[in-house]
């Protein structure tokens, strides 16, 4: 008597079953793949079987898994049409060979194979993307309704793997965009240039997982570029200085602005190309340029070690990652300005606290030396000719004479000329002057909020020295919150009760505050908190501001925190 597991349709069934459940049995691929061909090997009773599945960058069908063959097959890689499991790539049909010695497509593997069958593994849209293939030592091993049962499991298993591929898809796409964002991050807080470019070639090597991968900076007004950065798995001889654009491989994409594939850079059409680094390993390259705001900044290359095609999403990832390197090399390249522009205007500082001293120097010099030319006047000294002391009294009333035009030689100096003075919107010079410290803020991990006023404010001032007073509030706001805090800028009119309007420009931070016995005494020259501080910032800020008519007062500060008022008349219409 048959037992149950003998009748066809409970065989179907039980197979069915053991092929679906490896879904919920494993997650890798290659697992479900080992599981597969085993279950279908016990099922037909078959003596040898394999998976090979078709490679998309050669073209050919590559052993996966096997079973019963001998190890020098695992290699085995069959072109489309070539042999029984070629033939069925090829067509897209299964194949039932019931005796292969008769069949001139058998490419024999195994010396007692004598029935063999094979059926492809169909993707979407009717796409090939294997063949399971099963071997019998018995003429006729497979009868035909075992034939039908293998192309059904194929199905099966075809669609088990499938499903296995997608959710393998979504896991690496996820960790590749985890991987990106991790690099975005890091690419924000890195404004050294070279610093920049090795983040650069190490993360787009990383989510690519390529051999090599090299950073090209392009110079758009001499027509060169040059090598910024190589990251590879081990030495590369590699091209050094400018080198021009029409005699290297990123000048495709950077003409095209597109990215540009390159199948083999070891063919002969490469020898003369100057840009690549020489090493037998490198096979495929993907070019991408670095855009920004429709400028190319530059091109970022990886390089396989196999002849490979670059799919759709290997191409969004570069493409990514080149735009997110853009974006933080400009960021590099504006921060390299501003810190030009920031030790400008300290120059600009040190100039002005040299201008103030010597102004305040001469003032009082001018004072003493009023009273010393009156009693020198007064005394009346008039000596006769010939008297040696009358040329000691001339010598003495001309040098008198000569540091009183030094005293007001200096005192015109130390003054900003009234024709530096101009109209200005308060909202434009507190924007530049957040343009100039917004990266310092960032890498102090500072926030500034900035309230604007509620209608326009127009002040006639010196604008580079209005913003040297910010900016020096700025920087001592920031150096108060050594662990990063916050800094608020508001700006507000006033009306006060003597008459006119003022503009009112709050500072306030989030810092430790002002020492007690210091908050008498802060516009003072050379007072300072810092071991470090020369004293003078909020000295040098007053000064500029009382000789624009305004001031700058201390509102409040505490444990919790610090606010300083700027205050200017509003320009009269």
């Amino acid at each position: 008597m048959s037992s149950p597991s003998d009748h066809p349709d409970a065989r179907s069934l039980d197979a069915l079953y053991r092929v679906a459940s490896l879904l919920g049995k494993t997650e890798e691929p290659g697992d479900a793949l080992h599981g597969i061909l085993g279950t279908l090997v016990e099922v037909f009773g078959a003596v040898s079987g394999s998976v090979s599945l078709l490679n998309p960058d050669t073209g050919r069908l590559e052993i996966e898994v096997q079973r019963g063959l001998p190890d020098d097959n695992d290699d085995l890689a069959l072109r489309l049409g070539q042999g029984v499991t070629g033939w069925v790539a090829f067509h897209g049909r299964p194949q039932l060979v019931p005796d292969v010695t008769a069949d001139p497509r058998y490419i024999p593997v195994r010396s007692d194979v004598r029935c063999e069958m094979a059926a492809p593994m169909l993707g979407p849209g009717g796409q090939v993307l294997g063949v399971i293939n099963l071997d019998s030592d018995r003429l006729n091993g497979f009868p035909d309704r075992d034939y039908q049962l293998f192309i059904r499991l194929t199905e099966e298993a075809t669609a088990v793997i499938q499903r296995l591929w997608s959710l393998n898809q979504l896991r690496g796409k996820a960790r590749q965009f985890e991987s990106l964002i991790g690099i975005g991050q890091s690419l924000v807080t890195k404004l050294e240039p070279q610093e920049l470019f090795d983040t650069i070639t190490r993360g787009a090597r990383l989510i690519t997982q390529t051999q090599a991968c090299a950073l090209y900076l392009f110079e758009s007004v001499h027509g060169t570029v040059r090598l910024a950065s190589l990251n590879s798995h081990g030495p590369m001889d590699t091209p050094a200085g400018d080198l021009p654009v029409g005699s290297c491989l990123v000048s495709a994409p950077i003409q095209t602005r597109r990215q540009v594939e390159f199948a083999n850079v070891q063919s002969p059409e490469f020898l003369d190309v100057v840009d690549l680094p020489r090493h037998p390993g490198l096979r495929s390259v993907l070019a991408t340029p670095l855009i920004y705001e429709h400028e190319v900044l530059g091109v970022l290359t990886v390089f396989t070690g196999e002849i490979h095609r670059f799919n759709n999403d290997e191409r969004r990832l570069l493409g990514a990652l080149a735009s997110l390197g853009a974006v933080a090399l400009q960021n590099s390249r504006l921060y390299a300005r501003v810190f030009q522009s920031e030790a400008s205007l300290r120059k600009n500082e040190q100039l002005t606290t040299l201008g103030l001293l010597a102004a305040e120097i001469a003032h009082e010099i001018r004072n003493p030396l009023t009273v010393i030319k009156l009693l020198f006047g007064y005394l009346g000294l008039d000596f006769p000719e010939g008297d040696p002391r009358r040329t000691d009294v001339r010598v003495i009333g001309e040098k008198i004479d000569q540091l009183e035009a030094i005293v007001t030689r200096v005192l015109t100096f130390a003054k900003a000329p009234s024709s530096l003075h101009s109209r200005w919107s308060v909202h434009d010079i507190v924007e530049d002057t957040i343009v100039l410290i917004r990266l310092k803020l960032a890498q102090s991990k500072i926030q500034l909020r900035y309230e604007p006023p509620l209608r326009p404010l127009v002040v006639d001032v010196h604008k580079g020295q209005l913003q040297q007073v910010l900016l020096n509030l700025l920087i001592n706001a920031t150096q108060a919150m050594p662990e990063g805090g916050t800094i608020t800028l508001r700006c507000h009119a006033e009306t006060r009760e003597q008459g006119g309007e003022f503009v009112a420009i709050d500072v306030a931070d989030t810092g430790t505050g002002i020492p007690e016995a210091l908050r008498e005494r802060i516009f003072d020259s050379f007072l300072s908190g810092r071991s470090d501080g020369t004293g003078l910032g909020l000295a040098i800020a007053k000064r500029i501001l009382l000789s624009h008519h305004g001031d700058i007062t201390l509102l409040e500060t505490s444990p919790a925190g610090t606010t300083l008022r700027i205050t200017l008349p509003l320009a009269k219409h």
